[in-house]
């Protein structure tokens, strides 16, 4: 049975969901300040666990596509990502009965919120990715092969397409991302549906629930001056692996994504070490005196040394003292399926995944 989402809950959300983001998925912090007003306007979200889903149910898949650092410039407007919803309905002949996030990093943990806001859905509590990640092959419903297509696009001015067919999950990326990049590299999306038997099969679960623990971990920790970032890697088995300043940041936004490099200075422990890391839209790998030290699908998260708080890709910048922590993957994308879609491989890197748990 779907419960009511709570306002108290908005802001932990937020927090989890940014540090889930890996650097991705676009800061959550305009997306929290649209739920709280549409809050304030006496809108209600209900949230239903994915075990409470009729097999025949079937559910929308959203998210904002595009480069995070246009997401900055242009603010997101709930009533397109609700509109994307409509038009797949429009498509398909039939309804949803609940909607989901493709992706629990970052603002994208507040999409289907947002459209579910206005639309008066439930949002399930799942989510495609266990974190963000930058392509459409990148989720574990691609893992499972699902099919791919269609897919809704809908922008603020006004222009709405359908993707109907296409042969691959990787064509679906190409083509979904060359229309966004066309309307501003930033678009409302809404994926191929999917039915509830599908999401507790294929679907990473209990995301929302736990993106929310993880931000009460660091708010608690706040409120009695504890260290947040020990509070993080206490609640989900967490390794720290870097300390120290921004020196140097490269990014350049191009086909729809936020690519480059940021480079690091340790202190304390870590001081004297050459330290990099590498993104398209979320962390990928982080180099150590040139040699690969995390990788996806671990999460590779920057976070302010004192607050705790996650630093995005779009958002990073010299001078920003950060502690760089590893959280342990969502167990199906570690498979052998897994590290093919979303292994290092993947992203162009020509060395096997090697988890920093296991060394």
């Amino acid at each position: 049975m779907a419960e009511v989402f709570p306002k108290e809950s908005i802001d932990a959300l937020a927090i989890g969901a940014w540090i889930l983001g890996t650097g991705g998925g676009g800061s959550p912090y305009l997306a929290q300040l649209n739920l709280k007003h549409l809050y304030a306007q006496g809108k209600r979200c209900r949230l239903i666990q994915p075990e409470d889903l009729a097999d025949d149910d079937i559910v929308a898949v959203v998210s904002q596509m595009g480069a995070p650092l246009v997401a900055q410039e242009r603010l997101v407007d709930p009533t397109y990502l609700a509109r994307a919803v409509r038009l797949m309905e429009e498509y398909l002949g039939q309804r949803f009965a609940a909607i989901m996030a493709v992706e629990i990093g970052g603002g994208n943990a507040f999409s289907p919120f947002l459209a579910a806001a206005l639309l008066d859905l439930p949002v399930v509590d799942a989510d495609a990715m266990g974190r963000a990640f930058p392509e459409a092959q990148n989720t574990s419903f691609a893992i499972g092969n699902l099919k791919m297509y269609p897919l809704s696009l809908v922008d603020c001015r006004d222009n709405e397409a359908i993707v109907s067919k296409v042969p691959s999950w990787i064509w679906m990326e190409r083509i979904s991302r060359k229309i966004t990049t066309e309307v501003g590299s930033i678009a409302a999306t809404c994926k191929a549906p999917r039915t509830g038997a599908e999401v507790k099969e294929w679907g990473i679960l209990h995301t929302v629930t736990k993106a929310i623990g993880i931000g009460e971990a660091v708010l608690k920790a706040r409120r009695v001056h504890a260290n947040p970032i020990t509070s993080i890697l206490d609640q989900e088995g967490g390794i720290q692996l870097f300390a120290g300043k921004v020196t140097d940041v490269d990014r350049i936004t191009t086909g729809g994504f936020l690519r480059g490099s940021a480079q690091f200075a340790g202190l304390g422990e870590s001081q004297g070490q050459r330290f990099v890391l590498e993104f398209q839209n979320e962390w990928l790998v982080a180099l150590g005196n040139d040699e690969p030290l995390a990788m996806s699908p671990d999460l590779i998260c920057v976070l302010d040394t004192d607050s705790g708080e996650a630093i995005g890709t779009e958002t990073v910048r010299y001078g920003q003292r950060v502690t760089v922590v590893v959280l342990p993957s969502p167990d199906i994308l570690r498979t052998t399926q897994g590290l093919e879609n979303v292994g290092p491989r993947a992203f162009g890197y020509d060395f096997d995944y090697r988890s920093v748990f296991s060394q």
